[in-house]
This record gives structure tokens, C-alpha cells and sequence, in this order.
């Protein structure tokens, strides 16, 4: 566990630390000058993450928004616009990088749990005879949603986007940061998830436990042009296959352990509904992230109690918190963090 061996950090999955497998594994690794392209670890990190999601190539990058920013560069162009929930993390938590870099403008559209209706994304779209608009290239969807409390989307869903998508010629790009959460909660395997996509990415550094990393996948030519602007942006790793070995035991290792994940989560969101002063929708509580709101005290005011008990969270808004649950954290750990949620409402 992070800080204090008693602490029970619960402000994201990516407070995880690398398991004994990876290390042993960082340790012994093959390497090579990936930017070379001769890293054999990471190479095969690559081919493995490409066969998973069904994609003709994969790239590794240094974090998430790497990835979804290169999944916007290879899919729009400047002066264009891509189309994006209003609450996605392409937009609120990635510094802007698709204007800054890509001088690619988001079209956000408000949704109720985080999911493009086909209806949305028509609406959305730019008449293409228009010369004051900008032209849309794109649609970027998130599974699962962070903001919307970690909601995944349904098989239906998915593909009526992606049709509706593809039938006006635009790109799909899938942040799945969380994307092996989802095929966990849904039982629909991630090669099905992102089979109508052009562009996925995912984090191996959060519920997989390992200490950097993401990888993009899609088609050949697109990955070429990402390790293009991966390079431009400082992208480029040289022995980066110290990290990619701990990417390769994720795969093999810590994707089925999710649900364990997700059983504390339902477990901690029940237990926190049943509590006097919160409010936790629970029909959206269906992987390993719970928001909740205060409605009698501030988050900063509840999240400062609790953490002079030992258990930290996360301020998502004036009364609204956060909590993550992910490997390191036990189901004792869970009747614990209720016990300190109840002590810190009392006061």
C-alpha cells in the first residue's frame, strides 16, 4: 500500500504499486532502443496488446492522455472537430492538448451517464458545405465513463455508435483507459469492445497495477503516424522495456482479479447509502469507482476527517467525493473505510 502500511488510500487506481511478478520481470527484461524499434520487450509488449484488442498494431506510450491525444492527431486534423461527452476526460482533464497541439476544437454533448446516443452525434455534426464551421472528423467515446461513476457501455450501444459513426464518415476513437473493467463487469471480452472502433487505447498504470504506461491501438498506418508525434511530443523511450515487462505480466496476470475490485466497490458504495448525510446512486456503481455527495457537509471538510483517521479519498466538486477501489485493497479495508465514513459524518 502507498504512505503508511495502515493507510487506506483510496484516491484512484493509480496509487497501485507494481506486484513481485513485475518486478521480477523489470529486472530481467530483454532490452533494446525502442526508439530504434529494437526493444524486444516492448515489441512484444506491442504485438501482445494489439492481438488482445484486435487491432493490426499497438504502440506503447507514456500515460493516458499520450494515448488519447494521439488517438485525436491520427484521426482529425487542424481546424477540425471531434465529438466528446461534455464530462469526458478528453476534455476536462487533459490540459487542452487537442487544441494546443493538434489545433483539433471538441464538440462536447451533454449525456446522462456518459453514453452517445446516435441521435447526439447527428446532432452534433457539422454541415460539410458550411465554411464558418469546422469540420467534423471524429467521435471519442469513454469505457468506462470516469465522471459518470465508472458506467460501462453495452454491446447495443457500442455498435449503434459506431455505425451511426462510419455511416458519416467519421473516425472512432475509444479511450479505454478502464477498458478491461468494463469487459470484466459486462463479460464481453475487450476484442468485441473495440471492434468497432478505429483508435483504443488503455492504461496498463491503473487497475493493472503497473508503473507507467499506456498503449494505442489501430491500424498499421495510424500507429505509424502516433510514433511519429509520440517522438515530436518527447515520447520516445530508449530501454523502455524495463517498463514494458510489467506491462506484459498485466496482461497475463491482473486483468480477472478486476472483479475483486469491483465486489469492494459494490460492496463500500451499499455500505455508504446506507449512511445518514450521502447520497450514492448505486445504479452506477458497476465497476470499481464510487461517487457519492454530502448533504451536510463540504468534501474538503469530510475527506479532511477521514484522512486524519487514515483513509483518503477524493474532491470531485464542492459536496461531491470519490472513491476508487483496486488491488491492495481488502474487503476488511472496505468495512473500515465505513466505519471511518461514519465517524467523519458525525463530526
Amino acid at each position: 500500500m502507498p504512505g503508511d502500511v495502515n493507510e487506506i488510500d483510496l484516491r484512484s487506481d493509480t496509487v497501485t504499486r507494481p506486484t513481485a511478478d513485475m518486478l521480477r520481470a523489470m529486472t530481467s527484461a530483454p532490452l533494446g532502443d525502442d526508439v530504434f524499434g529494437d526493444d524486444p520487450t516492448v515489441n512484444r509488449l506491442e504485438e501482445t496488446a494489439a492481438e488482445r484488442l484486435g487491432k493490426e498494431a499497438a504502440l506503447f506510450v507514456a500515460s493516458g492522455t499520450m494515448g488519447n491525444l494521439l488517438g485525436v492527431l491520427v484521426n482529425a486534423r487542424s481546424g477540425q472537430e471531434v465529438i466528446a461527452d461534455a464530462d469526458s476526460h478528453l476534455f476536462l482533464n487533459e490540459a487542452a492538448g487537442a487544441a494546443v497541439v493538434g489545433g483539433v476544437q471538441v464538440r462536447q454533448v451533454p449525456t446522462e451517464r456518459g453514453v452517445l446516443s446516435p441521435a447526439q452525434v447527428l446532432a452534433a455534426l457539422r454541415p460539410g458545405d458550411d465554411d464558418h464551421q469546422p469540420l467534423s472528423a471524429a467521435v471519442m467515446i469513454e469505457n468506462t465513463h470516469n465522471w459518470h461513476g465508472g458506467v460501462a457501455w453495452s454491446l447495443p450501444e457500442l455498435q449503434r455508435l459506431s455505425e451511426t459513426a462510419r455511416a458519416r464518415g467519421l473516425a472512432v476513437h475509444l479511450d479505454g483507459a478502464r477498458i478491461f473493467n468494463a469487459a470484466v463487469a459486462t463479460g464481453i471480452d475487450v476484442r468485441i469492445i473495440a471492434e468497432g472502433t478505429d483508435t483504443v487505447s488503455f492504461c496498463l498504470s491503473k487497475g493493472l497495477c503497473c508503473p507507467v504506461g499506456s498503449l494505442l491501438c489501430g491500424p498499421a498506418g495510424k500507429i505509424r503516424q502516433a510514433r511519429r508525434w509520440r517522438k515530436m511530443l518527447g515520447g520516445g523511450m530508449r530501454q523502455a522495456g524495463v517498463l514494458a515487462a510489467a506491462g506484459l505480466v498485466a496482461l497475463e496476470t491482473m486483468v480477472d482479479r478486476l472483479a475483486d475490485d469491483h465486489q469492494n466497490a459494490r460492496a463500500l458504495a451499499e455500505g455508504l447509502a446506507g449512511l445518514p448525510g450521502i447520497d450514492c446512486d448505486l445504479s452506477r456503481v458497476q465497476t470499481n469507482l464510487v461517487y457519492f455527495r454530502l448533504k451536510h457537509m463540504d468534501a474538503a471538510s469530510f475527506l479532511a476527517a477521514c484522512s486524519g483517521q487514515g483513509l483518503r479519498g477524493g474532491a470531485h466538486g464542492p459536496d461531491l467525493v470519490r472513491f476508487v477501489t483496486h488491488h491492495g485493497i481488502s474487503r476488511a479495508d472496505i468495512e473500515r473505510a465505513l466505519a471511518i465514513c461514519r465517524e467523519a459524518l458525525r463530526g
